[in-house]
């Protein structure tokens, strides 16, 4: 210890044990103290301690671990490593990039494999695609990409997050030494595109490469059997996790499963997980509610709001009560919605969100009743966002109101955040609307604009799992390869329906 002449044994023990055993940052601000009063506070070892539960520890402060830092004559490695780290995982990545920015200003400190790992993901976090870019070249240049798992699982992460899938793959494949957390990062980035099928397509290639998938690869996988309604391989994967013994239960995989039964449409088989579950949290009861709520069990729904506090002790969230008011929404119990909906905050303590908003709109609108739901968007706290005005004007095309019809087209075309999408969805129902009311001409005109505006309607798209085999058709491809047999098949349907 090279600074021992400057404070005794005794008070160095004493000050490494009060803070190994820190549980606040009430205590470390004293244990701070005790460092600067015996002069322990110009040692790097002991002042990392500091930083690292400021940084760190869930009941740390991330400001008073920087106050910390700017007291530090040369801090070392580890303690920048310490916030490049905290930041990267934080709300504020771009105070990572600062922090890394004045480890490469100094003369005696380089950047070791962990402080890439963290800048990386503080890319990724700030969507900081070209610097992530120039971090990329720096580890590939230097050799830490092809010697470091956590950098090239960063790397692989970084483009899969930006989707920039086809490089991603490309480093994917050119790691030495792959890894389950390196084939789930890839099969996520592959998701998270709306590419279900590809990342199914990865975690099969996992498996023949010899790979066993960890419960987060499986969780993957069955969300991605989830969104493309492939039942036979969600059924599969369900089996694979019971033959795998060494397999813990998890409640992830087991929400997963419930979830992926329920929307390939097999609620009592959702039930049947779900039931079987040791251990349930607020997601798990989220997805058994969303099972009932898209399967039109209002009621089931209903009871699970007090059956999750009293079998698990889990308290109704705001996504719980979301699913809730669907399932209110979709069997029309419009009394049951709206008393859920006025109480979430007194019997639950949560404050309707937009989403709330949104869903009650929409039952109101099913209702028959758009002024009450109009009244309700403009008492709303926050800005009304498309999915609001969307309800309303689906609602003015099954009771026929122009005039609110017009109100709701008028709004949806001035949200800073409208897309194309929205902006032909709007005219096109405003269309329909004019015309089902008799109102030729001027049904005519939004004709005219969407023309003009070159606005196009996005195809639909349907999905069917065949022998285990996902089949997509999109209106207008024909360049599915069974098109022809398909046709015979239609035609001959066609003349029995004759």
């Amino acid at each position: 210890m090279s600074q021992v002449s400057n404070y005794s044994i005794q008070a160095w023990k004493r000050c490494m044990m009060l803070i190994q055993n820190c549980t606040s940052m009430r205590q470390l601000k004293q244990i701070h103290a005790l460092f600067v009063t015996h002069g322990i506070h110009q040692n790097n070892y002991a002042m990392s301690k500091l930083v690292s539960f400021s940084a760190l520890s869930s009941c740390g402060n991330l400001s008073y671990a920087s106050l910390i830092f700017e007291k530090i004559q040369a801090p070392n490695c580890f303690i920048y490593n310490t916030l490049i780290r905290a930041y990267s995982r934080g709300s504020r990545p771009e105070v990572a990039l600062n922090y890394f920015d004045k480890m490469l200003k100094k003369d005696h400190i380089k950047p070791d494999n962990h402080t890439f790992h963290f800048v990386l993901l503080a890319c990724v976090n700030a969507c900081w695609v070209d610097f992530g870019r120039q971090i990329h070249n720096w580890v590939f240049k230097n050799g830490v990409f092809l010697s470091d798992n956590h950098v090239q699982t960063a790397v692989v992460r970084l483009y899969c997050e930006c989707k920039n899938l086809s490089e991603a793959r490309k480093l994917f494949e050119e790691i030495p030494c792959l890894d389950v957390i390196q084939w789930n990062v890839l099969m996520n980035g592959y998701l998270k595109a709306n590419l279900e099928s590809r990342a199914l397509g990865f975690f099969h290639e996992m498996l023949v490469s010899g790979f066993e998938p960890d419960e987060f690869c499986l969780t993957t996988a069955l969300t991605a059997c989830a969104q493309l309604g492939a039942l036979w391989q969600g059924k599969w994967i369900h089996e694979y996790t019971k033959k795998r013994g060494e397999l813990k239960p998890d409640v992830f995989v087991g929400t997963a499963l419930i979830d992926m039964y329920a929307k390939c449409g097999c609620i009592d088989m959702a039930v049947e997980v779900f039931e079987g579950m040791h251990k349930r949290n607020a997601f798990s009861w989220a997805a058994i509610v969303g099972g009932f709520a898209v399967h039109g069990y209002a009621r089931r729904a209903i009871h699970c709001l007090e059956r999750m506090q009293v079998d698990d002790g889990v308290i109704p969230d705001g996504v719980v009560l979301l699913g809730v008011l669907t399932a209110c929404t979709h069997a029309g119990l419009l009394k049951e919605g709206q008393f859920l909906f006025d109480n979430m905050e007194s019997l639950y303590g949560i404050k309707p969100r937009h989403e709330h908003y949104s869903c009650v709109v929409d039952l109101l609108c099913r209702a028959g009743q758009g002024d009450e739901a109009l009244k309700i968007i403009r008492r709303m706290p926050m800005k009304p966002l498309a999915s609001v005005w969307g309800a309303l004007l689906t609602s003015c095309r099954v009771h026929n109101n122009v005039d609110l019809a017009e109100l709701a087209v008028k709004e949806l075309l001035q949200l800073d955040s409208g897309n194309g999408l929205e902006e032909e969805g709007a005219y096109v129902q405003l269309s329909n609307i004019y015309f089902s009311a008799q109102r030729s001409e001027d049904a005519r005109k939004i004709r005219r604009i969407i023309v003009d505006r070159g606005i196009k309607k996005t195809p639909g798209c349907s999905l069917i799992e065949v022998d285990g085999m996902i089949n997509e058709f999109v209106s207008g491809d024909v360049s599915h390869p069974d098109r022809a047999q398909i046709h015979e098949i239609l035609e001959l349907l066609s003349v029995d329906l004759v």
